[in-house]
């Protein structure tokens, strides 16, 4: 009789998506600035085994407006970075974070009176 240990499951299985610390701080501080304005109230966090996705809420009982989301997938095509809208549209998709998230900056531009 022999004794086998316990199976272990290779980790391409329960790898996930994450967010790196540097991409969570350009996204935060994109945050901060709408939070500051007064445009967004709440967010959530999702990390799945295919995509990354940072979600921002007017209100916390709502949809997201936006999703940022993070496809590594995608790197080599349109992109591993996306911003999308409340009805699923793609605003913005690109290979580089703090360009794809500029198509939210422009929320924060108004018209001083």
């Amino acid at each position: 009789m022999s004794f086998q240990g316990p199976t272990s499951f290779p980790s391409a299985h329960t790898a996930q998506v994450t967010f790196h610390r540097t991409e969570l701080s350009v996204i935060l501080s994109l945050y901060g600035r709408m939070v500051s304005a007064g445009e967004w109230r709440d967010y959530g966090i999702s990390h799945l085994r295919d995509v990354a996705v940072f979600s921002v809420f007017r209100r916390t009982a709502e949809n997201p407006l936006y999703r940022i989301e993070k496809r590594p997938k995608l790197r080599g095509r349109q992109g591993q970075y996306a911003v999308i809208g409340i009805e699923g549209q793609v605003l913005k998709r690109g290979h580089d974070l703090k360009t794809v998230l500029r198509v939210l900056e422009r929320k924060l531009i108004r018209a001083v009176e």
